[in-house]
């Protein structure tokens, strides 16, 4: 089964040459790139937010294997859609589904259904797929898409995760793509912001679902980051850092109204 792009020529360039060249201006490689387990990377237009993607694609060691968490913007399919065996394809070719930590995520993992539907058109895990391959021709993903929203249904898939990635052995990077605040002025952005980027710098994953809900902060991959912090606990991260905070406004020049993006590293 080969998932075709969906949004390819949207929120990224279709032409693979445009891509490759674009990738190599916004990933910024800094000299020994970081191991770590998990990361938050954004997921908006390349134009946008690919600046905030590429320096943290470029300051992290990416392992041949992912784990791709994304939120479900569209509310189709399963609410916790692992994508079955196969392949991705973006213009830069071929991503193979990695069936071996796939099948220990649904065996540790009962939440995950396999399901292509949630995926289809969702944008949140593909804008994700070119920065991996740029950085490491190898990869290979597992794709889930979450569309639920309580903090025990969190807690129960990142422990799920966490116990696949431990049984499998080798090393496993966990994305979880989220925007943060959406279509307010960049200082109210920063403001609301803060306190979401408190929790995760302090490895709060309940309390960061709980201050976007109280607060009214549209994170609107909460779920995935939180979901990626419990298991980034479960395999025994001590530490969280915020990389990069940017807006659309510091590229449009327009502040009254924009989406924030933060990069985060957890090992």
């Amino acid at each position: 089964m080969i998932r075709q792009p969906a949004v390819a020529g949207q929120f990224y360039t279709d032409d693979p040459i445009e891509l490759r060249f674009q990738l190599e201006r916004i990933v910024t490689a800094e000299p020994g790139r970081e191991k770590v387990l998990a990361v938050i990377s954004p997921h908006a237009g390349y134009m946008y937010s690919g600046a905030v993607a590429g320096r943290l694609y470029g300051a992290v060691e990416v392992p041949p294997a992912v784990v791709v968490l994304g939120p479900n913007h569209h509310g189709v399919g399963a609410k916790a859609a692992i994508y079955p065996d196969g392949e991705w394809l973006t213009p830069l070719g071929h991503v193979s589904i990695n069936s071996r930590l796939s099948a220990l995520i649904k065996k540790h993992a009962t939440l995950v259904e396999e399901d292509t539907l949630a995926h289809q058109f969702e944008h949140s895990l593909e804008v994700q797929l070119p920065f991996l391959q740029f950085v490491r021709t190898d990869v290979t993903i597992v794709p889930v898409c979450l569309g639920f929203g309580d903090y025990a249904s969190c807690k129960a898939l990142g422990s799920g995760i966490a116990r696949a990635i431990r049984e499998y052995g080798e090393e496993v990077l966990i994305v979880a793509s989220s925007d943060m605040t959406h279509y307010e002025s960049a200082a109210e952005a920063r403001e609301k912001d803060e306190h979401a980027i408190n929790r995760i710098v302090e490895l709060d994953p309940e309390g960061l679902l709980r201050v976007c809900h109280y607060k009214g902060i549209t994170m609107c991959g909460v779920v995935p980051a939180t979901v990626m912090l419990e298991a980034a606990k479960g395999l025994g991260a001590t530490r969280a850092k915020l990389l990069h905070y940017a807006t659309s406004g510091d590229v449009t020049g327009d502040n009254r109204r924009v989406v924030a993006y933060a990069a985060f590293m957890v090992a």
